[in-house]
């Protein structure tokens, strides 16, 4: 009896497992994960605390913590006992081209979701609620937005940080001048050096930065914009972002996202806002 038993759960777990393998499409990013058993995940090697390298050159951050438990989801969903992870390191240029060109299968980093990304990159559930902010030197006197009229900001370019500038800019009729630079280093680089009057980028991003004298510096309290992160996958694959959506709802309902968000920003003394915990309790989806 017992022999019969074994000889059906062997023939069930069988059928069950090609059943699961059959419902991955052929053009999805999904068969190449599950055959090779490693997913390879792009991330920002400049955007702590979201992802970043440490000194032995390996990815950390809040959004690297998420990514790596939704690893171990889509481990879970597909049966696989052992799914590796292969890190891509990006710049905010090159991000979204890793994963359309399939260099990565997905980018987790600070990631903002806007309708024009989407033409090149499909994005997963939000991950994390951002706005943009302005870094001035005290010794400006500069205590708002407002009071930026006339001066120069350095930004990104190409990121939604530029356009909230520019679009809050016009919206307040300031005589502002956008300084475009590279990455983060320049902006930082370029505030320091006095060639501009301030630096704008997504908060956060903003408090990670290395200063020379930090304490020199302050963040203006004006938010410019609602910066929704999330991570980017390939165009069209539906079944590679439920997996990873899956694996989103099984984090927010766990509750293993305040453990993550508590590690990364405790210290600062943020707390999850109102727009932060609407975005978990929106993609703690059901079954």
């Amino acid at each position: 009896m017992l022999r019969w038993v074994s000889l059906f759960l062997v023939f069930f777990m069988s059928v069950v497992g090609a059943s699961a393998q059959t419902q991955i499409p052929p053009d999805s990013r999904l068969q190449s994960i599950t055959a090779n058993k490693s997913i390879r995940i792009a991330y920002r090697t400049d955007a702590a605390p979201f992802a970043s390298a440490n000194d032995k050159n390996e990815a950390i951050g809040y959004s690297i913590d998420i990514c790596q438990l939704v690893k171990k989801s889509i481990a879970q969903q597909f049966g696989l006992q052992d799914l590796q992870i292969e890190w891509v390191p990006v710049n905010v240029q090159t991000r979204f081209s890793a994963v359309s060109s399939g260099k990565a299968d997905m980018e987790c980093g600070s990631s903002t979701v806007t309708l024009g990304r989407m033409k090149e990159v499909d994005f997963s559930n939000v991950i994390f609620v951002e706005s943009t902010g302005v870094v001035v030197a005290r010794a400006s006197n500069v205590k708002n937005f407002a009071d930026m009229d006339g001066k120069k900001i350095a930004v990104i370019s190409g990121t939604t940080n530029e356009r909230a500038v520019r679009e809050q800019s016009l919206k307040d009729n300031l005589n502002i001048t956008l300084v475009t630079v590279n990455n983060r280093d320049e902006g930082v680089a370029a505030l320091e050096a006095g060639k501009v009057d301030g630096y704008a980028s997504d908060k956060l991003l903003l408090v990670g930065n290395q200063m020379k004298n930090a304490s020199a510096y302050m963040m203006l309290p004006d938010d410019l914009s609602i910066e929704s992160y999330a991570i980017a996958l390939p165009r069209g694959d539906w079944a590679l972002r439920l997996a990873v959506n899956t694996g989103l709802a099984q984090i927010y309902r766990s509750g293993q996202v305040v453990t993550v968000f508590k590690q990364w920003f405790e210290q600062i003394g943020l707390q999850p806002g109102v727009l932060m915990r609407a975005a978990v309790a929106l993609g703690a989806l059901p079954n």
